[in-house]
């Protein structure tokens, strides 16, 4: 992610660029100051071919047109943001994306994108909307072109993104450079999700991940610790080392521990939990091939909280943050763990093993179990592709939550609302606790069809105990099968976003 973000506080019209991106809304069309700069200094061509081309600025849409010499830039894109009581900050993210996709399209090297006039008029608000500009500008950059040779790799990049800032707001521009500051760094803690949850399960083991942990701690001066199957062993973990057995991959189960810099306590100690499951196969309730070609993507949760690390450690936080991951592979062997086997978990809770493809929140749980314990922290995080059930109940863009502690998961939603990460809180509904009722055991992995994700959040829950705790079922958008603006097909680094916003200092 080598593209430069700069600031131009001129004349629009003499900005000298390969491609401008103004944000036109459908009720505000021809309001802002830059468009009627530029169109004035077109002759009203601008406000013609709009006109022509029936462009009323309807979300998603753009409109392309060249200046032939008489502005500063080559080219000129309207870009569509609907209507503007309906814009939100996050949404930039989109505008300018798109903006850095175009540019690529016409191999420009240079874009230009027009700082929007936002409600509110604070600096806070237009520091939020210079980060989400500069998230956008990067993340629509991005590419996992590590495996691609020749034609296919395509070697074109846009070099420099500048934002340019009107007369009105350039009094704003230390907060604008702090936000876009803030915006290089979170868009590198997603794109370093999005590596690990891109590369083939084959490279990212659960000893890479160690090692990728690793790096992050050894970067950033943070405590990290390892733990190999004879140590989870000790500790009692029979549910994560059962999944782990069938491969000839061992587990690894990571810990990495930031800690605020200087005297000042912590003002509390959070801990965030994320699924390693480096490859699920379904283990012996084997997945059919089509549903396993994407199973490297269930350790999205591990690469989203490794990730945040990496972006909170850098931003820095008033909190003790810990981060926990079991690692491993779910397989088929001779060793593999069996329906109708009993296991034992770290907090002495037995579960009968009713379907092997229901992995995840027995890794959870044992990590769960170790981060109450061992961490006790105020409050607690887990970030999983857990169900399929989800994704049928909230589709590919939202992300499932659970908790019973009302203000925790109230406080996080509204986190996720502010980085535009979907989200929506699914009940716990006690009632369904019975079908995780087994004859032979304290309890068992599974319950019925109807319900899934919520059985599957109250398995968690009997882990996490007392100790404030939210569910977060990422099981639809921590992947996209098609490009999006910010969002290219593959693994979307999501949740990182609002971890670290909800982490890290402002």
């Amino acid at each position: 992610m080598n593209l430069k973000l700069t600031f131009f506080t001129d004349d629009v019209t003499k900005l000298s660029c390969g491609l401008l991106g103004l944000l036109c809304f459908e009720d505000q069309l021809t309001d802002s100051a830059q468009f009627k700069s530029l169109d004035g200094k077109l002759d009203g061509l601008v406000t013609r071919i709009a006109t022509e081309e029936q462009f009323k600025g309807k979300k998603g849409t753009t409109l392309t047109l060249h200046t032939h010499g008489r502005v500063g830039a080559q080219r000129l894109v309207l870009v569509g943001g609907g209507q503007r009581k309906d814009f939100q900050p996050a949404d930039l993210r989109g505008y300018a994306a798109k903006l850095v996709k175009a540019a690529a399209g016409v191999q420009s090297t240079d874009v230009a994108a027009a700082f929007p006039s936002l409600d509110g008029g604070a600096a806070t608000t237009a520091e939020r909307a210079a980060q989400f500009l500069a998230e956008g500008a990067l993340l629509g950059s991005y590419k996992f072109d590590k495996y691609l040779t020749g034609e296919k790799k395509k070697p074109f990049t846009v070099a420099e993104f500048k934002i340019v800032v009107a007369e009105a707001e350039s009094g704003k521009l230390t907060a604008l450079e702090h936000g876009v500051q803030r915006g290089q760094r979170v868009a590198e803690g997603v794109a370093l999700a999005r590596d690990l949850v891109n590369e083939p399960a084959g490279e990212m083991t659960p000893t890479k991940m160690a090692e990728v942990a690793t790096k992050v701690a050894k970067d950033h001066g943070l405590e990290i610790k390892v733990l190999g199957p004879k140590e989870c062993q000790k500790l009692g973990m029979g549910m994560y080392l059962a999944v782990s057995q069938g491969s000839e991959e061992e587990p690894r189960f990571i810990h990495l521990s930031y800690r605020p810099k200087g005297k000042a306590p912590a003002k509390k100690k959070i801990a965030l939990i994320g699924k390693g499951v480096t490859f699920d196969s379904g283990g012996l309730s084997l997945k059919p091939s089509n549903a396993m070609e994407d199973m490297k993507i269930d350790m999205s949760g591990a690469a989203a909280v490794i990730s945040a690390m990496d972006a909170i450690a850098t931003l820095g936080s008033e909190y003790e943050v810990h981060s926990v991951t079991a690692c491993c592979e779910n397989l088929v062997s001779g060793r593999a763990y069996k329906l109708g086997d009993v296991l034992k978990s770290m907090d002495g809770t037995t579960v009968e093993i009713n379907n092997t493809d229901a992995e995840g929140r027995l890794t959870l749980g044992d990590a769960i179990t170790y981060a109450r314990t061992k961490i006790q922290p105020d409050e607690m995080f887990d970030f999983a592709t857990l169900t399929g059930a989800c994704m049928v109940a909230l589709g590919p863009y939202t992300a499932g939550v659970m908790s019973d502690h009302e203000g925790l998961v109230r406080n996080w939603l509204n986190v996720a609302d502010r980085t535009g990460e979907d989200m929506w809180r699914l009940p716990l509904t006690s009632r369904l606790r019975e079908q995780l009722k087994s004859p032979i055991a304290d309890m068992r992995n599974t319950g019925d069809r109807f319900g899934g994700a919520i059985t599957a959040g109250l398995f968690l829950k009997t882990f996490a105990k007392d100790t404030p705790w939210v569910h977060v079922d990422i099981a639809g958008p921590a992947s996209t099968s098609s490009n999006r603006p910010s969002q290219p097909k593959g693994g979307t680094g999501f949740a990182v976003s609002t971890i670290v916003e909800y982490a890290a200092k402002a």
